[in-house]
């Protein structure tokens, strides 16, 4: 089973402690994943308007969200 079915299925508990903390993991692998692929769309040469359209949020936001940080250049998996 992969970390995220896991968490996924940890997400549904009926223990509180179990489900929040496997939101907030899920939550972290998703910035991870975001992260990656708005580089690999930066290198394929995506504009901001076009990611902001994939990931429906305003172009500012995501620009705001990505444009200052250092690319990433390894796997997602850490």
């Amino acid at each position: 089973m992969s970390q995220a079915t896991e968490l996924a299925a940890a997400a549904g508990s009926t223990d509180p402690r179990v489900g929040l903390r496997a939101v907030r993991a899920l939550r972290r692998l998703l910035e991870r994943l975001e992260v990656v692929q708005v580089d690999n769309a930066r290198r394929q040469g995506w504009s901001w308007q076009e990611i902001a359209d994939a990931l429906e949020v305003s172009r500012q936001a995501v620009h705001k969200k990505h444009a200052g940080r250092p690319a990433v250049t390894s796997s997602w998996e850490a």
